[in-house]
């Protein structure tokens, strides 16, 4: 629903969370016209392989959770870890800059479903040293 609002500008209630797609969108930032081309992952990867495949693809990242689900919360660490192992590999470039990463904590209008805390979202995004925003 985050990126199909993020290319729409409308939320849309109906989709299929478990669909993994690609979406190609330009936007204009700052006076320049950018190119997205964004996976929108199901968030259901059966191996490491699949994930590592996946983290590889991009150049920035959205680690999103639901403040609704403390195992999504839970996938944040290792996932933002992954990110800067893979693209901080010799491999990749000689240990290039590192791809920007955001943590979104969603769904915070679900405010009696709650399981994470704003101040959990923000103490991790402190620890790891990354952008923190909650979202709806």
């Amino acid at each position: 629903a985050l990126t199909v609002r993020f290319i729409t500008r409308r939320f849309i209630g109906d989709y299929d969370p478990t669909l993994e797609m690609i979406y190609r969108h330009v936007a204009v930032i700052d006076g320049e016209m950018v190119h997205f081309e964004i996976l929108d992952t199901a968030g259901q990867e059966e191996d490491s392989l699949q994930i590592e495949e996946k983290i590889k693809w991009g150049d920035g990242f959205a680690v999103v959770y639901s403040v609704t689900d403390r195992c999504s919360f839970d996938e944040v660490m290792r996932l933002c870890f992954l990110i800067n192992h893979l693209h901080g590999s010799p491999r990749r470039g000689g240990g290039a800059e590192q791809p920007p990463v955001v943590i979104v904590g969603n769904k915070k209008d679900l405010q009696f479903d709650r399981m994470v805390s704003t101040e959990d979202g923000q103490s991790l995004s402190k620890a790891l040293k990354l952008p923190f925003f909650e979202i709806s």
